[in-house]
């Protein structure tokens, strides 16, 4: 059994006329924690958009536990249990807490039942112990209760 979290190998990203990450290899051991650190430019961001979903590789792999994957999407990654914090908030500030988390769920339907939605979303914040309004307006909330929403 292998004793790594996430292994990233040979990894390589291109964009017109840029190569953003270049034969990347990077892991993560059980237990540990780490920072990415570079430059502007230097491919931090293209490398979490890869490993969060939003990306796909042109070449190179990524292992979680050992076991190969493969993330078509930002979702497919967080049921994988890999997540990412943005260093810029992707909120809009007119609108709830609430509102902003069926926002971010692509699985909202069209018709959307207000009542429960404010009721999950308060279950949820209950469950990770985040005290946070979901009827609060973002833009009334602190840079913290932001990053949590």
């Amino acid at each position: 059994m292998t004793n790594s979290a996430v292994r990233m190998t040979g990894v390589v990203k291109r964009f017109p006329g840029v190569v953003a990450n270049d034969g990347v290899n990077f892991e993560v051991l059980k237990g540990e924690v780490h920072a990415l650190l570079g430059e502007n430019g230097a491919g931090k961001s293209t490398l979490s958009n890869i490993l969060t979903g939003l990306y796909r590789p042109d070449e190179g792999t990524i292992e979680l536990d050992g076991t190969a994957v493969t993330f078509g999407s930002p979702k497919a990654a967080l049921d994988a249990g890999i997540g990412m914090v943005h260093q810029h908030f992707r909120l809009v500030e007119p609108f709830t807490v609430a509102e902003n988390v069926i926002l971010g769920n692509p699985e909202t339907p069209f018709v959307i039942d207000t009542g429960s939605t404010v009721d999950r979303v308060a279950e949820l914040a209950k469950r990770y112990d985040m005290a946070v309004d979901p009827n609060a307006k973002i833009w009334q909330l602190s840079v913290g209760e932001q990053q949590r929403v």
